[in-house]
């Protein structure tokens, strides 16, 4: 079970202590309780200490990575939804629209500078268009049935069937080109 850290402990270095305590004043009546070498934020619920790895290891170096991990990766707002295995069908093949796919993994640099571009695609088009993204790490029997093998790619789906696939991360305009084809 993972612990939620709550406070976060400041040690001023260029103010004295009374300086700081007056600047946080107006702050402090809002939502924040100070102390005297601590601020408690009550509303942040972001950072958490993970459990120890029970892996084990033959290494004599110890476990890469922190106990502590920031989940405000998690909160944005996702634009493009994700599919997959199971949901592939009801989405995509059964969509009463056309349906945008970009193929993508989080390993890939050239995914992640065509995830904006997909984005701005998704809002320029809704109501006209249905844009779902598929982790082919996640899913990737999706990618092989469709003959994924490289990627960002972008495919088109129109009625159920694949009309059109873009490879690579190409600009907006390839994207709306090959989008006004269907929509």
């Amino acid at each position: 079970m993972a612990v939620v850290l709550e406070a976060l402990t400041t040690v001023p270095r260029s103010f004295p202590l009374t300086s700081v305590s007056s600047s946080l004043a107006p702050v402090a009546a809002s939502s924040i309780s100070c102390r005297l070498n601590s601020v408690r934020f009550s509303h942040f619920r972001g950072l958490k200490i993970q459990p120890p790895r029970s892996i084990v290891s033959t290494s004599k170096l110890p476990p890469r990575g922190s106990p502590i991990v920031c989940e405000a990766q998690n909160t944005a707002v996702e634009v493009v939804a994700l599919v997959s295995d199971e949901t592939w069908k009801s989405l995509v093949l059964e969509s009463d629209k056309a349906v945008l796919v970009e193929f993508w993994a989080p390993w890939c640099g050239p995914c992640r500078m065509i995830h904006p571009v997909i984005d701005e695609v998704a809002k320029e088009y809704a109501g006209k268009l249905k844009c779902y993204k598929v982790n082919t790490d996640a899913s990737p029997t999706i990618a092989t049935n469709y003959g994924v093998r490289s990627i960002p790619t972008v495919m088109i789906f129109k009625d159920g069937e694949k009309k059109e696939a873009i490879i690579g991360a190409v600009p907006k305009s390839t994207l709306c080109t090959c989008i006004d084809n269907f929509c």
